[in-house]
């Protein structure tokens, strides 16, 4: 791939201060915020090594183009290096493997990967990327979960661009007025009240609405249920206990939901449903609960800024913990430019960029200073209930063969889903074997 010099033009020649105007976020805001970024002078030593550096990222899914807004900024810097983003359309396995492509090609001129959280262990083990140097970064203000998934062993791989936990959606017209329920207890209870009180409308079909389609989100949805149960999948000790009484629970939870009933408690529509249907279902009335990820929130706000959303509704936590979800950026292995590659990482995750990313992106800051701005919590009243999900979030099992145990546990979860809540015999030892990278029949 070609390297390239991009014009930075007057900005870039003259700017020592410059200044960003974020306007308007979720339809709240009604004045500007003012984002000043201080150009920080160049440590001593040599200068930042020539050429363009290169992002190899999934496609933006905030609103605004918010990431290459960014870009644009860093690109307007006096004395730095250009960059760009390569997208790669499709999901977390289309992103993996393209990825994996690139990295096992030698890099291919690709300076920085942003990685799923669930990446950086294959991506460590298998040499794909070049550890940060620690002396450099400014770690205050890091939410400790986030920064978590961005070790391996004793170093440091990447730092974390945004994060992602889940938050349970409700409609404000439906559920009794106080505390959003906290156990799937409640959540049953709370829609059978609304069933047999007969406030609905004709919309209205059942209680909740999740993400099991045959994706990375039905192995989010099975292990939230699980947790919510009281249950694990692979405890601390890295054993696989899928099969204990309590993770069998959260399962069956899930499958006797699905089955019809009255009222019909989980939509049955929610199999074939990733997160833009369940936030479509949600939008057109069809549920009283939904489980999603706090970019719906945005979503969700319909008819433009000042317009009240298609159904009103609140946030709260999910029963249980939620699956700490994000993207971390991490340098290539094979780049030519790692001293660069760090300092745009650095400049991507600084507290200015995160706060720029969640007000105006929907993206879940990663530095808990944008969350204890006042004017964040008064503009955008989920944030509270986010922070609050993200400290309590947990990972997924962290192995370097994570998208084979999510494929094994995923075939697992759809028989579960359809007999009952049963899982198949010999499946807890299929997936300790996929936690190790083997496959067995």
């Amino acid at each position: 791939m070609a390297r390239r010099r991009v014009n930075r033009g007057w900005l870039g020649r003259h700017a020592g201060v410059v200044g960003f105007v974020v306007g308007a976020g979720a339809g709240i805001l009604a004045t500007a915020v003012i984002i000043v970024y201080v150009v920080p002078a160049l440590r001593p030593g040599p200068r930042w090594e020539p050429g363009t550096l290169v992002i190899l990222s999934g496609t933006d899914e905030g609103f605004g183009g918010q990431r290459q807004s960014l870009i644009d900024q860093w690109n307007a810097l006096p004395d730095r290096p250009d960059a760009e983003i390569i997208p790669i359309a499709g999901g977390t396995t289309a992103q993996r493997a393209e990825m994996v492509d690139y990295a096992q090609a030698g890099g291919r001129g690709v300076d920085i990967y942003n990685l799923d959280v669930t990446l950086i262990a294959e991506f460590a083990d298998f040499g794909y990327l070049r550890s940060l140097d620690e002396a450099t970064v400014d770690f205050d203000g890091f939410l400790p979960g986030p920064l978590r998934t961005c070790r391996r062993g004793d170093r440091l791989w990447a730092l974390p661009f945004n994060t992602d936990a889940a938050l349970l959606y409700y409609r404000t017209d439906l559920v009794p007025a106080g505390p959003a329920p906290t156990s799937w207890a409640g959540i049953t209870n709370t829609i059978e009240t609304v069933f047999t009180a007969r406030r609905t409308d004709e919309r209205l079909v059942a209680g909740y609405a999740g993400q099991l389609r045959d994706y990375e989100g039905l192995t989010v949805n099975a292990i939230e249920a699980i947790w919510a149960a009281g249950g694990e999948v692979v405890d601390d000790s890295g054993d696989v206990v899928v099969d204990s009484p309590e993770a069998r629970e959260g399962l069956r939870r899930l499958a006797s939901g699905l089955s019809a009933g009255n009222p019909q408690l989980v939509l049955p529509d929610s199999r074939e449903h990733d997160e833009s249907g369940s936030t479509q279902a949600f939008r057109d009335g069809r549920v009283v609960f939904m489980r999603n990820w706090p970019v719906a929130y945005r979503s969700l706000l319909a008819g433009g800024e000042s317009s009240a959303p298609a159904v009103p509704f609140d946030v709260a936590r999910i029963p249980g913990r939620s699956v700490l979800g994000g993207q971390n950026l991490a340098v290539a292995a094979t780049s030519d430019q790692p001293r660069a590659a760090q300092e745009l990482i650095q400049f991507l995750t600084g507290p200015r960029s995160q706060q720029i990313l969640f007000e105006r992106g929907g993206f879940a800051a990663t530095r808990e200073v944008v969350y204890s701005d006042p004017a964040v919590r008064a503009n955008f009243p989920y944030a509270g209930a986010l922070l609050d999900a993200i400290q309590q979030a947990d990972l997924r099992p962290v192995t370097p063969y994570y998208a084979l145990f999510s494929e094994v546990f995923r075939q697992g979860v759809r028989q579960a889903l359809t007999n009952g809540g049963e899982l198949p015999p010999g499946f807890a030892n299929r997936l300790a074997n996929a936690l190790k990278g083997i496959t067995t029949e």
